[in-house]
């Protein structure tokens, strides 16, 4: 669409990682430059194009479906610039999580907090509410001090935390509905050590004691694998960046990570998809197999791990004290419908916010995720999860797969007009649109 920008040619499919979202844009953009994302952005609203940046490809959900024009903002990525003083540092926006640590360790820094994939953009992850474990951290949205866009006018927009926060609660998890995201500054922490234990704990014990055990560790997860009553506990504890490490040997990580959680659970889904009755069977062997371990490294060696079995994900933000209820009405439901679910579902809290349209918003939080083998049916035993966290309050992940709509979201999100409002400012042609936010946010 530019001089400098490349475009592919129209019929180049395009699939998220899960492969459960689909697309075949009219043409695919490339842009170098936040110059021509602005021009790419003004030339599509003189024609009467749609236009969707694409990151990485990890949203479940519709959320970075292109109607018209994709964005590609590969060649967006990078540190731009470090003020140790402050702690912030600004990426371009197609920078991946996973190239992050590497860039601020010259630096002495870290991002705060992290998910367990780190492949998403740092746009995406923000965008769509990503987020970590830990009652005391919120999501990475609340790790961003300064923010630019281009609107749909084609102008930039910087939200800065300084100068005007509250524009900044609003556009920080935008959901590509007010503009590209161009630029993000994160506020870092001085780079630090996680000593992590893992352990394999009763169910009947754990499950009463959800809500004060996130309270007593730094970072919790919790993997439950459906027709077993035990559950895999991960709790990471905070040390100072001077800390001895003492990470599992190249061997071990290994076998445990590589081998045993990649390659023999993948061709155990890939049975469990053909004979699901050997699912609960092969359940009960995957976590008696669980290996209790202790160890230490740098943070984000600690909170990510390599996924290489593909799926397909639903994630609910409750409010932290009903997870517990939700976590035993879905175990209800599993046995009652009878499904035979081979993934393990995922506990995790965080800390509330004021960002307008995070799934955190005013609460103390907690996600309980859903997963399914991504050549497994899903639809049904998704909707059956769906109904018991909407009638515990629940908000669904922005990136991950949901069906709720406006009409459902407008009464949970207090902002929620406010937000619409702004979006009206910003888009006003619906530049940025496309059918899932019309669904999420109307029209």
């Amino acid at each position: 669409m530019t001089a400098r920008a490349s475009a592919a040619p129209v019929d180049r499919p395009w699939a998220n990682w899960a492969r459960n979202q689909r697309a075949v844009a009219s043409s695919v953009v490339t842009p170098s430059s936040i110059a021509e994302v602005s021009e790419l952005v003004v030339r599509a609203a003189a024609e009467g194009r749609r236009v969707k940046p694409i990151g990485a490809g990890h949203s479940f959900s519709a959320i970075a479906v292109p109607v018209d024009v994709q964005v590609d903002l590969e060649n967006l990525r990078g540190l731009l610039a470090v003020d140790t003083a402050t702690g912030t540092a600004t990426f371009a926006a197609g920078t991946r999580l996973r190239e992050i640590p590497a860039l601020l360790a010259p630096h002495g820094l870290a991002m705060e907090n992290l998910g367990d994939i780190d492949e998403q953009s740092i746009a995406g992850a923000i965008s769509t509410g990503t987020h970590g474990s830990g009652s005391g951290f919120g999501a990475l949205a609340t790790q961003v001090v300064a923010l630019t866009l281009v609107t749909g006018d084609g102008e930039l927009l910087t939200a800065d935390r300084r100068t005007d926060p509250e524009l900044l609660h609003a556009v920080a998890v935008g959901l590509g509905a007010l503009g590209i995201v161009v630029e993000v500054t994160l506020q870092c922490v001085p780079a630090f050590v996680l000593l992590a234990r893992e352990q394999n704990e009763p169910l009947a014990t754990l499950i009463p004691a959800l809500h004060e055990r996130s309270l007593q560790s730094d970072h919790l997860d919790i993997y439950w694998f459906p027709h077993t009553e035990r559950a895999l506990v991960k709790t990471n504890t905070r040390l100072p960046g001077h800390s001895t490490v003492r990470p599992p040997s190249d061997a071990r990580r290994w076998f445990d990570d590589e081998f045993l959680g990649n390659t023999v659970y993948g061709a155990l889904c890939r049975l469990g998809a053909l004979a699901p009755q050997l699912v609960p069977t092969m359940n009960r062997l995957t976590s008696s197999a669980v290996a209790q371990r202790e160890y230490s490294d740098r943070s984000h060696r600690v909170f990510v791990a390599r996924r290489t079995v593909r799926f397909v994900e639903q994630e609910y933000a409750l409010p932290a004290e009903n997870l517990a209820e939700a976590l035993e009405r879905v175990r209800d439901v599993i046995d009652r419908r009878g499904f035979r679910i081979s993934f393990p579902l995922e506990i995790r809290f965080s800390a509330g916010d004021d960002i307008w349209m995070s799934p955190a918003n005013g609460r103390a939080t907690g996600y309980l995720a859903v997963h399914r083998y991504f050549r497994e049916p899903y639809a049904e035993y998704f909707a059956a999860v769906e109904e018991v966290c909407v009638a515990l309050g629940g908000r669904p992940h922005w990136g991950k797969y949901h069906t709720l709509t406006a009409e459902v979201l407008q009464p949970s999100y207090p902002r929620f007009e406010e937000f619409a409002a702004l979006r009206d400012r910003l888009d006003p042609q619906r530049i940025f649109s496309n059918p899932y936010l019309e669904q999420v946010l109307g029209s």
